[in-house]
C-alpha cells in the first residue's frame, strides 16, 4: 500500500481553511494513521467472516436456481430476477474485496476467489476489473489517471464537454438525467468490457479468463432456457440485468462524482490527501452497510484498500479526527443527499453544451 508523501513544505492547515492545504515539513500525514490502525489490528485478516458471508451468498444463489427449476414456466419465475441482481451485487462486491487482498494475503486464493465470483458467476473479468480499478485507487478523480472518470458515454469536467457534438453531445447535454436510465445497461456493458480486455491479456491468464467467461454465459442460457419458454427467458435476463446494473451504479455513483479532482500540472498530494478528498462516504446504519457493500466508507477503504469489510466502520472515527486535527475537509452525507450531490455535478459539466442551443 502506497504512503506517498508530500514533497511541498508547508504548516500545519487550520480548521475550514482550503481543501487544498499542502503538507507538513516533515513525513507523511498518513503514517500515523496507518501506525494506529495496524496497532489495534484493524488491517489483519478477517477470513472466518468472508467465509460465513461466502457461503451464505453461495447457498442463496442456489436457492435461486432451485425457485427457477420450481417455478418451471410460470411467470411468477420472473419475482426472482430481482433477487439475482441483489445477490449479483453481493457477488461483485466479493470479488472487489478478494481484488484488493482483503480475504487472504495469499494472492493465489485470492484470484482463484475473484475468478470464480467474477468470471464464473457473473461474467465479468477479475484481471479487466483488477486493472482498471486499481488504477483508479491509485490516482482517484485525476482526470488524466483515473480510468473512473475518463471520457466515454459520461463526461465529468468541462473540458471534456467541450469537445463532445452530435449524439454525444446530446447525451453530455442531458447526462444527469440519463445517469441512472444508463446504467440499466451497466451490468451487461462490464461483461463486454471483460471479453474484449482478453485482447490485453496473454498466455494461461487469457485461457483461464476467456474459458470462465464461457462457461458464465453457456451455464446462464443453458439455466434460462431449460427452466422457463424463451419469451419467459428474454424477459428474465433483460430484468434481471437491468437492474443488477442499477444495484451496482447506485452502489459506485455516490463514492467521487462531485469530488475534488486533482490539476494534473498543479498540486501534489500525499496519499492521505488524494484519498480523502476525493471521496465520499455515505451516512448510514447496517442496512446501508449491506446495500453498498461496505463501499459508504469510501474514505477508509481508499486509505486503506486491504483492511477487511468489517473493520472499515471500526476505523473511521480514527479517519475523522485525524482529518480534523489536520484540519482536512471529510465529506460524509446521506445516501439520497450523495446522488443529488453527484447529478448536480454532472448536470453542471453539461450546462455549456445547453447554453449553446
Amino acid at each position: 500500500m502506497s504512503t506517498a508523501v508530500g514533497t511541498l513544505p508547508a504548516p500545519v492547515p487550520a480548521p475550514g481553511s482550503s481543501a487544498r492545504r499542502l503538507p507538513p515539513e516533515n513525513g507523511s500525514e498518513f503514517t500515523p494513521l496507518l501506525r494506529d490502525a495496524k496497532g489495534q489490528g484493524l488491517l489483519d485478516r478477517r477470513t472466518g467472516w468472508y467465509v460465513r458471508t461466502i457461503t451464505v451468498n453461495a447457498l442463496c444463489l442456489a436457492g435461486v436456481v432451485a425457485g427457477l427449476v420450481v417455478a418451471g414456466g410460470s411467470w411468477w419465475a420472473l419475482a426472482l430476477a430481482p433477487v439475482l441482481a441483489v445477490l449479483g451485487a453481493r457477488t461483485a462486491f466479493i470479488g472487489h474485496d478478494a481484488g484488493h487482498a482483503q480475504i487472504t494475503a495469499n494472492r493465489s486464493v485470492s484470484r482463484a476467489v475473484g475468478l470464480v465470483h467474477g468470471n464464473l458467476l457473473l461474467g465479468m473479468s477479475y484481471a479487466w476489473w483488477n486493472d482498471k480499478h486499481n488504477r483508479h485507487h491509485a490516482n482517484p478523480n485525476h482526470i488524466e489517471k483515473d480510468p473512473d472518470v475518463a471520457a466515454d458515454v459520461l463526461v465529468f469536467t468541462s473540458k471534456q464537454a467541450a469537445t463532445r457534438a452530435g449524439f454525444r453531445g446530446w447525451l453530455t447535454r442531458h447526462q444527469a438525467w440519463l445517469f441512472f436510465p444508463l446504467t440499466l445497461l451497466e451490468g451487461l456493458a462490464l461483461k463486454l468490457s471483460g471479453f474484449k480486455d482478453l485482447r490485453r491479456q496473454s498466455g494461461r491468464e487469457r485461457l483461464v479468463e476467456g474459458a470462465l467467461l464461457t462457461a458464465h454465459v453457456v451455464g446462464y442460457v443453458a439455466l434460462l432456457l431449460t427452466t422457463m419458454p424463451l419469451g419467459h427467458a428474454l424477459a428474465f435476463a433483460a430484468l434481471h440485468q437491468a437492474l443488477f446494473g442499477l444495484h451496482l451504479g447506485m452502489a459506485f455513483a455516490p463514492n467521487h462524482k462531485g469530488m475534488e479532482m486533482p490539476d494534473p500540472d498543479g498540486d501534489k498530494w500525499g496519499h492521505l490527501r488524494r484519498q480523502v478528498l476525493t471521496s465520499r462516504n455515505i451516512k448510514g446504519g447496517v442496512l446501508t452497510d449491506w446495500f453498498l457493500g461496505g463501499l459508504n466508507y469510501q474514505i477508509e477503504h481508499h486509505l486503506f484498500p486491504s483492511m477487511p469489510r468489517p473493520h472499515l466502520r471500526l476505523v473511521q472515527p480514527m479517519v475523522k479526527a485525524h482529518c480534523r486535527d489536520l484540519g482536512i475537509p471529510f465529506t460524509e452525507t446521506g445516501l439520497v443527499d450523495s446522488y443529488r450531490q453527484a447529478l448536480r455535478h454532472m448536470y453542471e459539466v453539461g450546462e455549456p453544451l445547453r447554453a449553446d442551443i
